[in-house]
């Protein structure tokens, strides 16, 4: 039994694919298939139901696959101790963060962190928030910043900062000069969300409940598109294809469509969205996590309200 086959094991149960399990792995689908029959083989179980267009996953396979996670986890804060050596800060710390957060956070975040912490670089790996959370259990990073509600995952978490939404809209829009809009107006516009597996897109379908029933029935909205980032919504609704809802982070990236667009908050109680730091209670480098959330607190990015607590690294998630 080796760390490989148990990386294996816990990537085909999450893509529920040997084919996309494999292109995970960097390895071929063939070397994956013979290193977990060969385990199924050692252990005396199946761990795995093939034959269908889904693998499925047998009563034990859950229990060994949860198993292998929490092995894989041990074997990273093994090498994260030894490689620290001494200093906590010193050496590479590994962040992930969400598409919706990236892109508006990291400019402030990065040469604050080289200013405070220069010998810790940070890798960086954007992600969905279900992926992200994966690859901390499995010890391929070391926190991840998300936002919240988060499913009981038993890590822990502290908070960084809270935002409100604006509608955004084109400039000729008849709301652009409104003072604040209701969120029940969005239904009747042409509606421009980010496409499914965004967290952020879950977070706006709850400020307009009306456009999650898009879906089965077209009343109530008159057209919803799906864009691949909250820069490409931009610039459609630049275009005048339609209004979309973003984060007030967002609101600070100017580019050449920044004149033809307007952004309106919404009346109170307005919505909003709390980003938070998440990482394993094992790992073993708390003053590398402090660091980084001192450096997300202090890094000066618009449009957010950066949180203080007293006691971060006490704060726990499930």
């Amino acid at each position: 039994m080796t760390l490989t086959e148990l990386k294996y094991i816990v990537a085909v149960a999450r893509e529920r694919h040997f084919g996309r399990a494999a292109e995970a792995c960097f390895v071929s689908q063939p070397t994956l298939s013979v290193a977990i029959r060969k385990l199924e083989e050692e252990l005396g179980v199946v761990l795995f139901e093939r034959g269908g267009a889904e693998v499925g996953i047998t009563p034990i396979g859950l229990r060994v696959v949860a198993q292998a996670q929490k092995v894989l986890e041990e074997g990273a804060n093994l090498r994260e101790i030894a490689r620290q050596g001494h200093d906590p800060l010193e050496g590479p710390l590994r962040v992930g963060v969400i598409y919706t957060v990236g892109p508006y956070l990291l400019p402030y975040l990065v040469p604050e962190q080289i200013r405070r912490t220069p010998q810790m670089p940070l890798l960086l790996q954007e992600n969905y928030t279900t992926r992200l959370l994966e690859l901390l259990r499995q010890g391929e990073i070391d926190c991840a910043i998300v936002a919240l509600p988060l499913p009981d995952t038993g890590l822990s978490q502290c908070p960084l900062y809270d935002e409100p939404f604006y509608v955004a809209l084109p400039h000729g829009h008849p709301w652009a000069k409104e003072k604040q809009i209701d969120s029940s107006r969005l239904k009747d516009e042409t509606m421009l969300l980010l496409g499914a597996g965004h967290c952020f897109r879950d977070q706006v379908l709850e400020v307009c409940p009306e456009l999650s029933r898009f879906s089965a029935s077209s009343e109530g909205i008159q057209r919803t598109f799906e864009g691949s980032s909250l820069e490409t919504i931009r610039h459609m609704v630049a275009a005048g294809i339609g209004i979309t809802v973003l984060p007030a982070s967002a609101l600070g990236v100017r580019g050449a469509e920044s004149r033809l667009l307007r952004f309106v908050p919404f009346k109170p109680p307005a919505p909003d969205r709390r980003v938070v730091l998440v990482w394993r209670k094992s790992f073993p480098r708390q003053a590398a996590i402090e660091a980084l959330i001192q450096a997300v607190r202090h890094c000066g990015m618009p449009g957010a309200t950066m949180l203080e607590d007293p006691a971060p690294l006490a704060v726990e998630a499930g």
